[in-house]
């Protein structure tokens, strides 16, 4: 039995621009909703569909044709206590010993809410469950997902966390057999050239 998971990161939203901590109540913005219509029909047919909770994923996955898909509490991005809300900017002018304690100590939470840790093996409990699934998955996830995903699929230490880039509306994908997965990163969600 194969599995493939194909991780989409959301479009642009404000937060995005903004290097905020997402809530998840921030939509998209008018280029990202456009730029998400234009890709709908890029992606291979699955036989399941889900999402991470917030906004900015449900949005993307609506604009780009999904239908339905279901909210996974398990594939919501890193909780960041009362960061949340806040530009990075703020929270480094306020707290820069937290916020640098954040960014080098994947066990630490000056935030109050969730370690990158703690992230990273909550999405690898969802992605050992992912592992038991025949067919194709695709996952409308926070970039926070996709960059603990390619930590657990690289066998790399929870510090790489932040090592790993996730661009708006890109694809990340896995496949394998029995845990063991092989990985294809960042692949642009590109509308198909008109006339073929």
């Amino acid at each position: 039995m194969t599995s493939r998971v194909t991780l989409i990161s959301p479009a642009m939203n404000r937060s995005l621009r903004q290097a905020r901590f997402d809530d998840g109540t921030t939509s998209l913005d008018d280029g990202g909703t456009a730029l998400a219509r234009a890709a709908a029909g890029t992606l291979p047919p699955a036989a399941r569909l889900v999402v991470s909770p917030g906004a900015r994923c449900r949005e993307t996955a609506t604009a780009l044709g999904l239908g339905a898909a279901e909210p996974l509490a398990e594939l919501a991005g890193l909780r960041t206590g009362r960061w949340a809300g806040r530009t990075l900017d703020e929270v480094g002018g306020s707290e820069p010993e937290a916020v640098a304690r954040w960014l080098t100590d994947p066990d630490c939470a000056p935030h109050g809410g969730e370690s990158v840790a703690d992230l990273c093996l909550r999405v690898g409990r969802w992605l050992d469950t992912a592992s038991r699934t025949d067919g194709r998955t695709l996952a409308v996830v926070e970039p926070d997902v996709v960059r603990a995903v390619v930590v657990r699929v690289l066998g790399a230490p929870a510090a790489a966390f932040w090592r790993a880039d996730v661009p708006p509306l890109t694809a990340t994908e896995i496949s394998g057999r029995a845990g063991r997965w092989n990985l294809r990163l960042g692949n642009p969600l590109r509308p198909e050239p008109a006339g073929g």
